[in-house]
């Protein structure tokens, strides 16, 4: 139970004790930790440079809204004053729009402003109000003195905050956004409850450096000239001016992007910047609520009478995860994710059953089955006719991805159709569930190749004039040739962009094409003499993750081998052990996830958990016709994804409440479960509203029929 912490926290025995003056410097107190309550508040050592602060009256501007309520959020784009030349203001709001909306449904008849919104209080009723929340926001960079790191952190500090009876919840940015980018999701959730939000975007972040003109942005998202911007660049290019010269007379007007091009390898750190995330929420808590003795603060908010929960969806649900592994002083007391990108170290042993039929490949690393998704996707799009996203993708490319994959060996079939279902096929034998097979069009289309490239990149620790396996990033024109970037577009950068191109005229581009550098879905191989979407690039980042050649299955050597190694290495560092330290857990995942599939992640972490016996306070809720994206959900570009799925947003709510009612109340977690949910039906681009018929809760007993168990290594999940 946790009621421990409560019992701490509302008697207020260090916070009396340090008022009293009965605790020194030196600590005195229960816990030796410097971060405890009755020790004098100081500066985390990792935080490097100045921290800025804003306070948000909640009318003209908030903290989770940026002034525009909940409406707003639903309305058009805000604009800037003047486009070349935004201010770090307009940046902020541009980002809180843009990341909000990319994470949650906006859309009235998909539940926004009826079921979750700002406008929904913390107890479910919805309010004619506009949501906005006044507080405090605090910025800083972590890192290691070099400026290479400048992870950015952000603590959010609702007027609500009690200080009596103090909270933090961690809201680490999904994919490779900037640190707004889980606000509508944990981070709303955190500031309706009046707890302080740690935000961090992980070293991936939304940083650009455009080595032709040489622009960066700083950490408020405002361009600047490289050079000038020094160690406080967001992100730059770890390369010399000549080498930059050099690279430039070759293949003009390319960018580099933090995740892909740092060099860090940022994800093995994911965990510990969540942890100083919260590190520096404590010490800004102290700086705000502490007592005084004289000039300094002394902790009155520490640990011991501190509710803590990590929390994030996708990537910062992994982070989350990864810092409840990593967390030796005890920082964190629970963990609330939804389709978190976790990668067990190893599946050995485990087996997963759906139903009574074992899952034939489980547990396997993000860059391995995106590399391998990257190869047949494309081509099994074309066996799920008029799926969402299917006017997007070229039928005729994707046509030729699976004539060049069979006349390579690599899939059977005489024809199109045959090829394309023998894809599919191996889609599903390699850990996609069926439930996925019409996502697979949008998916390729929108995230695939963009993930393969940013991860084998970043996990190899390679320079952006590696361009590895032939690809780059820049701007495209109509007939996919490079262009310069667009001055205002890339000013509004940090606004809208997301971090991993694709994204606001920053495009992937593959420079081996036949007859010079081309967007990758209309370059040309050189093996095959198609446009088949990069077929040769593809094939070379999976040998990076396989160590063999694709096609013969003989092992790399040389250069080739060299590079591999460097990829395996990296993936080695971002796995997963299995060992959450027996923290009380609520892991959520949508069945029809297709780009962090369950086999993969959700079911495989939480078997390893059990495994270890490590995983008796864990659940694992699986939610039926939910997917990652729920913001395609009404996207018009997409139809059929409303007629299809529910938002998974939904029930992070629901497990954070739960969540909350154990730490402060003891009410049992619910048990492990299939929630079954009921699309909206209808015609698609125009299903009926979505109305809590629709999503039952989760259930705290379920029934037989839906319980997900384990037992002899065997997690059993029901149809």
């Amino acid at each position: 139970m946790a009621t421990h912490r409560t019992s701490i926290r509302r008697t207020w025995i260090y916070s009396s004790l340090a008022a009293a003056g009965l605790l020194t410097a030196c600590g005195g107190g229960a816990d030796s930790s410097p971060i405890e309550v009755g020790r004098i508040n100081t500066l985390p050592s990792f935080v490097k440079g100045s921290v800025s602060s804003q306070a948000y009256d909640g009318n003209s501007d908030d903290l989770l809204t940026a002034g525009l309520g909940a409406t707003g959020l639903q309305g058009a784009a805000p604009s800037f004053a003047n486009p070349a030349s935004p201010t770090a203001a307009e940046l902020r709001k541009s980002a809180i729009y843009n990341n909000y909306r990319a994470l949650v449904d906006v859309n009235a008849n998909g539940g926004y402003g009826t079921l979750f919104g700002p406008n929904v209080t913390k107890d479910g009723v919805v309010t004619t109000g506009s949501g906005k929340i006044a507080g405090k926001e605090y910025i800083a960079y972590a890192d290691d003195g070099s400026g290479q790191q400048n992870v950015v952190m952000m603590v959010q500090v609702p007027d609500t905050f009690n200080a009596a009876k103090p909270c933090i919840v961690t809201a680490t940015s999904s994919g490779s956004r900037g640190v707004y980018g889980a606000i509508g999701t944990s981070g709303e959730w955190g500031l309706k409850r009046g707890c302080a939000v740690a935000y961090t975007d992980k070293g991936t972040g939304n940083g650009y450096h455009d080595l032709m003109t040489n622009k960066v942005t700083l950490i408020t998202g405002v361009p600047a000239d490289a050079a000038t911007a020094g160690t406080a660049a967001l992100f730059k290019a770890a390369i010399t001016d000549t080498a930059r010269a050099a690279y430039n007379a070759l293949f003009p007007n390319r960018v580099a992007y933090k995740h892909a091009h740092s060099q860090q390898n940022p994800e093995k750190d994911w965990g510990k910047n969540t942890l100083q995330a919260v590190e520096f929420a404590f010490y800004i808590l102290n700086e705000q609520y502490g007592s005084a003795s004289g000039s300094a603060k002394i902790r009155t908010i520490g640990p011991s009478n501190t509710i803590v929960i990590a929390s994030s969806v996708s990537n910062g649900a992994g982070a989350a995860v990864m810092a409840a592994e990593q967390d030796t002083e005890g920082l964190i007391d629970a963990v609330v994710v939804t389709e978190p990108n976790a990668q067990p170290k190893s599946t050995t042993g485990l087996t997963i059953k759906r139903g009574g039929t074992a899952v034939s490949t489980i547990g396997k690393p993000l860059v391995d089955y995106f590399t391998f998704a990257n190869l047949y996707q494309g081509c099994a799009s074309l066996a799920v006719p008029n799926s969402p996203g299917s006017a997007l993708l070229s039928t005729t490319n994707a046509g030729n991805r699976c004539a060049a994959l069979a006349a390579k060996g690599l899939l059977s079939g005489a024809t199109t159709a045959d090829q394309a279902a023998d894809a599919l096929a191996k889609m599903r034998a390699y850990g996609w569930e069926p439930e996925q097979d019409v996502l697979h069009s949008s998916h390729y289309r929108l995230a695939t190749p963009s993930i393969a490239m940013t991860y084998t990149n970043a996990l190899g620790r390679f320079s952006v004039t590696d361009n590895l396996c032939g690809f780059s990033f820049a701007a495209t024109d109509a007939s996919g040739n490079v262009a310069a970037q667009n001055p205002a577009v890339q000013a509004g950068l940090f606004g809208f962009g997301n971090g991993v191109p694709p994204t606001s005229g920053v495009n992937i581009v593959y420079n081996d094409s036949v007859g010079g550098a081309k967007l990758d879905l209309v370059s040309i191989s050189p093996s095959t003499n198609l446009a088949d979407f990069a077929l040769d690039g593809a094939l070379c980042q999976r040998a990076l993750v396989t160590g063999k050649d694709p096609v013969t299955g003989a092992a790399l050597t040389g250069d080739m081998l060299a590079k591999s190694q460097r990829v395996q290495q990296g993936i080695a560092e971002v796995q997963l052990n299995g060992n959450m330290r027996n923290k009380p857990a609520l892991i959520l995942a949508g069945r029809s996830d297709a780009l962090l599939p369950v086999n993969h992640t959700s079911r495989a972490y939480f078997g390893t958990l059990q495994m270890s016996g490590n995983g008796g306070n864990a659940r694992y809720i699986e939610v039926e016709n939910a997917n990652h994206f729920d913001t395609f959900i009404d996207n018009p570009l997409l139809p059929g994804y409303d007629s299809r799925l529910i938002p998974l947003h939904y029930y992070l709510i629901q497990a954070l409440d739960r969540m909350w009612d154990y730490l402060n109340n003891g009410t049992p977690l619910p048990g492990s479960q299939v929630v079954r949910t009921t699309p909206r039906g209808g015609n698609p681009g125009s299903a009926p509203a979505l109305t809590a018929a629709n999503m039952p809760p989760i259930s705290s007993t379920p029934a037989a029929a839906n319980a997900i168990t384990f037992a002899n290594n065997t997690l059993l999940i029901p149809n």
